[in-house]
């Protein structure tokens, strides 16, 4: 006889959105399982944001050393110790996890480590035990893809550049999007010599034209080595430690074939897959797309009553705080009556961690006249140096654009690349998402000198 345990809630994945989900439907008196087969935490938490934005500071860090003698500073450059971040960065990691669970046990989640498997009688089986639930949450996140291409395993993916014992003095990164530009960022700030493979023709093919060239030429100006309509088509190693590969790159537009050799490190950023293949969701008749990603209505509803999914799993806005907002909207939702919440998917800023970074929200200017028409859209630019760069050597632009509907410039687009422009963003959002115009920006007291100050003085 198998053993049955009952809940009001079970959440399959311990990430930011089945966190966030499970304890607030805990806090309005529900019995709650949360599962997780990992470290609690999900990606975010172990291999993406936080371990990422800490090593972003590094790398920022080392910027400023070459700067800090433009402001009279006299100081010695001597080198980086990667070990010692590595060592901070890990411990600090391992402390959220514990905060993790002891927030959980005081909000009366119950949680339990194991891959749980979906079962068509609204249970799911973890470590040989059933439980069932009145609704059950699916979280699982997703994965880096790694290509099938003769010696592909001697790569490593995002995963494994936060395993790194030390910082590598040549390296490939493959893929320029979010993940690709980030680390190519921070591995070139702190020493390694870093060439990114795109397979087009510009990079962060998403955002608007001014991201992608200003982020592109940031990169080539910094030493970065790009190139496009290329791809790896073999990888060889060289010595048995994996540590020695030469890199078999092949033009898309030529044909012709070249080597990179001596690369020490090769990364795999060409995308990410849903976690979802061991939850055997094709018995349960959930919908899912031709990637697996989990197909949900704007309430989070799957195909089958009593199922739900938020966050990376269903392959849209693969951002931390909008799994979080989805899941705890989903909890109000179901669990206090609050029957008309839902996230709105609308205007959600994001921010790239390039150097510098970029900030961005709502349609780009290709978007906005592809929805309205070339009429009916007015686009504000700037492009200045910021005061910090009045008196170093080395110099980054910011760029600023606002993309505005007509007549009355309502803002449907802000999209910038510079310093600051990462705690620019957040304020301005609320803005956008309330509805500004043009004309209210303008109407705003700037502050000086500041680098946001040129968003409400754009003519």
């Amino acid at each position: 006889m198998k053993k049955v345990s009952h809940f009001n809630f079970i959440v399959i994945g311990g990430g930011p959105g089945g966190i966030a989900s499970a304890r607030r439907a805990s806090e309005y008196q529900k019995s709650v399982l949360l599962i997780e087969k990992n470290k609690m935490g999900g990606t975010c938490v172990n291999v993406g944001c936080v371990p990422k934005k800490i090593m972003y500071n590094a790398a920022f860090l080392s910027e400023m050393l070459h700067d800090i003698k433009d402001y009279g500073f006299k100081i010695s450059y001597n080198n980086f110790n990667w070990d010692v971040i590595k060592q901070k960065r890990d411990s600090y990691i391992k402390n959220l996890n514990n905060i993790f669970e002891t927030n959980m046990r005081q909000n009366g989640v119950k949680f339990i480590i194991g891959e749980g498997v979906t079962n068509s009688d609204r249970s799911v089986l973890v470590n040989n035990h059933h439980y069932t639930a009145d609704h059950i949450l699916i979280a699982t996140g997703g994965k880096p893809v790694i290509p099938n291409v003769p010696g592909a395993q001697f790569g490593i993916t995002s995963d494994g550049f936060f395993e790194l014992k030390s910082l590598p003095k040549k390296v490939v990164i493959v893929g320029v999007g979010y993940i690709g530009i980030e680390l190519a960022g921070i591995l070139n700030a702190l020493g390694s010599e870093v060439t990114l493979i795109a397979r087009g023709e510009i990079v962060l093919r998403n955002f608007d034209k001014m991201i992608q060239s200003v982020v592109a030429e940031n990169l080539q100006s910094s030493g970065v080595k790009l190139l496009y309509k290329s791809e790896v088509y073999q990888i060889n190693c060289v010595d048995e430690n994996s540590e020695n590969l030469e890199v078999n790159v092949q033009s898309n537009e030529s044909g012709s074939k070249s080597i990179i050799p001596d690369i020490n490190c090769l990364i795999w950023a060409i995308g990410r897959l849903p976690n979802t293949k061991s939850l055997k969701l094709d018995k349960l008749g959930i919908n899912t797309d031709t990637h697996g990603h989990i197909v949900v209505d704007e309430w989070q509803n799957t195909s089958v009553p009593g199922y739900y999914a938020v966050g990376d799993v269903c392959g849209k806005f693969l951002l931390t705080p909008v799994a979080i907002a989805a899941g705890r909207r989903l909890a109000d939702r179901l669990f206090n009556d609050q029957n008309e919440r839902r996230l709105d998917y609308s205007n959600i800023p994001t921010v790239i961690f390039s150097h510098p970074p970029c900030g961005v929200i709502g349609m780009t200017e290709q978007e906005a006249i592809s929805n309205y028409g070339n009429d009916k859209v007015k686009v504000y630019r700037t492009s200045f140096k910021p005061l910090f760069f009045a008196v170093t050597e080395r110099v980054q632009k910011c760029q600023m654009k606002l993309v505005c509907l007509l007549p009355e410039e309502k803002i449907i687009g802000l999209h910038m690349c510079g310093m600051g422009c990462d705690e620019m963003l957040q304020g301005f959002s609320v803005a956008i998402k309330m509805g500004a115009t043009k004309a209210q920006f303008d109407d705003t007291v700037a502050i000086h000198p500041t680098s946001s100050e040129e968003l409400v003085t754009m003519r």
